[in-house]
């Protein structure tokens, strides 16, 4: 552990400053309302079910926490995948419905792993995630094992059910999974499973002609960059 960070509990309104404000480029307040934006000019534009603009706005405010290390990101996380499983549901996109089913038990999870590598900076009492890398040949292990499970369960979706998009909603179902595991446990590869994801779920939310689902994940997508700078950065 560096010497720019200690073990002591920080005082609430300390924790707040850090998540919340301290810590943050121009840019990077620039890029938060510019996703926030996004969804409210979609919205207007092309409307849609007004869960969908509440899903979508926690969703963009979620992800940005998270490509900042954040873990406040749960908190946003909880709201976006409730109103997001609903509009899976009432979409019959049933494996989007079963892996938000995961997001939300695995959120707890997630706070409890986040918070064994969340340190406060003295200088400016910010707070950031320490992540960690995998190696290239156990990555291609994971991302192989996400191929085949996901043409499994688009076979079965396809079968069995009357699921709108089988294939679409298994291909970013299943790595979305894998990557979720991946965040959960602070590993920066986890951002190549979510450039996937985002594709394909932006044209599924596109097919449904959910266009604030679609702008949000085109968003993530950007993200992605964003975030595997952000963390390759808290590596080097």
């Amino acid at each position: 552990m560096t010497s720019d960070y200690h073990s002591r509990k920080p005082t609430l309104a300390n924790l707040l400053k850090a998540e919340f404000v301290s810590g943050r480029t121009p840019f990077d307040w620039a890029f938060l309302a510019l996703g926030i934006s996004v969804q409210i000019v979609v919205f207007c534009i092309k409307p849609g079910n007004p869960w969908a603009i509440v899903s979508g706005i926690c969703g963009i405010i979620s992800v940005i926490l998270c490509s900042q290390g954040k873990i406040s990101t749960f908190l946003f996380g909880f709201i976006q995948i409730a109103t997001y499983l609903y509009l899976s549901l009432i979409q019959r996109l049933y494996a989007e419905v079963g892996i938000n089913v995961f997001y939300l038990l695995s959120q707890l999870y997630g706070i409890y792993v986040w918070s064994r590598h969340y340190r406060i900076k003295e200088d400016n009492h910010s707070a950031e995630l320490q992540p960690k890398h995998m190696s290239v040949k156990l990555f291609a292990l994971i991302a192989f094992a996400a191929i085949i499970l996901s043409i499994l369960v688009g076979f079965l979706l396809a079968r069995f059910t009357d699921d709108s998009q089988p294939w679409l909603d298994a291909f970013t179902t299943v790595p979305a999974i894998f990557a979720q595991i991946l965040m959960i446990l602070t590993y920066r590869e986890q951002w190549f499973l979510w450039i996937l994801v985002d594709v394909l779920s932006s044209l599924m939310w596109a097919r449904a002609g959910e266009w604030c689902l679609f702008a949000q994940y085109i968003f993530w997508l950007a993200n992605c960059v964003y975030g595997y700078r952000k963390w390759t950065m808290k590596l080097s």
